[in-house]
């Protein structure tokens, strides 16, 4: 590659939305925990599946996962800081981190986009898993979908940034 083309190259890098994919506590179990609920795909499949969907959008996909809170939040700032729209899975954080909820409200009231995604369906599960404190603060919520509501969430993130 000549030296013009990488800079061409590196400059649409540059210009191409970038989204954050991030996956909260025990994700980075799928294939393992629980595979009558979460199926039998892994965290590298999502991730694998997540940059293909992004290709196909013209954006960029960068996917995370952490069992640490503090971790996530600071995610939640990151993407503050440099105006990332963001798909979160907050798994078990869900139901009971304000913490993640404080950081989640600062990105919506900036305007950036933050999609809440679950894999299966909270509402039809075990009754603690009825109360989101992310819910309230998202841009929207997929629930249930599987994989793909990951999909339809990076969808939805490019149609609200075309808006």
């Amino acid at each position: 590659m000549t030296e013009a083309a990488h800079t061409q190259e590196t400059r649409e890098a540059q210009n191409t939305p970038k989204i954050i994919v991030v996956n909260g506590p025990n994700l980075g179990r799928l294939g393992v925990r629980e595979p009558e609920i979460y199926g039998s795909a892994t965290l590298e499949d999502l991730a694998d599946a997540c940059t293909r969907w992004g290709e196909e959008l013209g954006i960029q996909v960068e996917v995370r996962q952490s069992d640490d809170e503090a971790e996530v939040i600071r995610w939640m700032h990151q993407a503050v800081d440099e105006k990332t729209p963001i798909v979160l899975n907050p798994a078990a954080f869900t139901h009971y981190s304000y913490g993640l909820a404080d950081a989640a409200a600062q990105v919506t009231d900036e305007h950036i986009p933050l999609i809440e995604v679950h894999i299966s369906n909270p509402a039809s599960r075990e009754a603690f898993r009825k109360h989101s404190v992310i819910s309230p603060i998202a841009t929207a919520t997929i629930a249930g979908m599987g994989f793909y509501g990951y999909k339809l969430a990076l969808e939805s993130i490019v149609h609200l940034l075309e808006k």
